[in-house]
């Protein structure tokens, strides 16, 4: 069978995480027109009948400003280097610039297969799509390139078949019901975080971030019992996710426990605080609880 790594890599809002989740199935990378919204790579396992493939989704490819953004970058280069394919996501709707520019410069130095994903082919004329592909096959010979639409599905079977044509043979690497490598906590925190980004200002998303306090196990009733932390860097920045009244914190606490309640399959509690925390992106210590950062694969 086929086997191996495949690292998701492109731009902020390429479309990276809505392309994970589609390729296996569920929803595990949250999703917002945020920039930056993925902070951490993100393993998940999609078994096929003729292999099997560990996508990896990655923080986009940004100029790196915080510590967080730095282990941000640093994620993203440690998956393409792990990887046995590389796959880059263009959104094709973005206007060339000194990011697309600064993220060929990094693929022409790769050296394994890179399959180029062209994305959001829904949103553009079919006629646009070959002086883009034409663009880019200056930039260095790629394994295949495959336009997709990750929000209607369209181009991802054959997608797939690329990949799985340029990963190696073997063994799975891991059991057949294996979905990802992130904690429940994880998966709690970036819940709650991606209605923080839907619900909240534009000036937010950079500078707000989940802490679990406690994760208590379902009890007898079925009941999971989650105590949250909203971490914002100034003082003026709480009342905007408190809310006049409190009414933006129960709206954000409401919508993410119906996710909870979804993604956990039972009943959930959900106890929502708002915290002050200055330079928190620059806090080695809790980027460490945040980000739960693994060792290379």
């Amino acid at each position: 069978m086929k086997a191996g790594f495949v690292s998701l890599v492109g731009l902020p809002n390429a479309g990276k995480s809505t392309l994970l989740n589609r390729l296996v199935g569920t929803k595990l990378a949250i999703v917002s027109d945020k920039p930056q919204t993925t902070r951490n790579r993100i393993l998940a396992v999609r078994n096929y009948p003729g292999g099997q493939v560990v996508y990896l989704d990655t923080p986009g490819i940004h100029r790196p400003v915080h510590r967080m953004n730095m282990r941000m970058l640093d994620a993203a280069n440690d998956a393409m280097r792990d990887a046995d394919v590389v796959g880059v996501v263009i959104d094709v709707t973005q206007k060339p610039g000194g990011g697309q520019r600064h993220l060929s410069e990094v693929i022409k130095k790769l050296d394994r297969p890179v399959v180029l994903i062209l994305n959001k082919i829904d949103l553009v004329a079919k006629r646009k799509l070959l002086p883009l592909i034409d663009e880019w096959q200056h930039v260095r010979d790629f394994a295949a390139i495959v336009p997709v639409s990750a929000t209607t599905g369209d181009g991802v079977p054959a997608l797939e078949d690329a990949v799985l044509d340029h990963l190696p043979t073997g063994d799975a690497l891991y059991p057949e019901d294996y979905l990802t490598d992130q904690p429940e906590r994880f998966f709690a925190a970036e819940i709650v975080r991606e209605q923080v980004l839907r619900h909240t200002h534009a000036e937010m998303p950079f500078s707000t971030a989940v802490v679990v306090d406690k994760f208590e196990e379902p009890d007898e009733g079925g009941l999971l019992r989650l105590y949250c932390s909203i971490l914002v860097e100034r003082e003026s920045q709480k009342p905007i996710v408190i809310g006049r009244r409190g009414d933006m914190i129960r709206t954000i606490g409401t919508a993410a426990r119906l996710e909870l309640e979804r993604f956990f399959d039972t009943r959930v509690f959900l106890d929502l605080h708002v915290k002050v925390k200055g330079e928190w992106r620059e806090d080695d210590r809790l980027l460490d609880e945040m980000m739960n950062r693994k060792h290379h694969l």
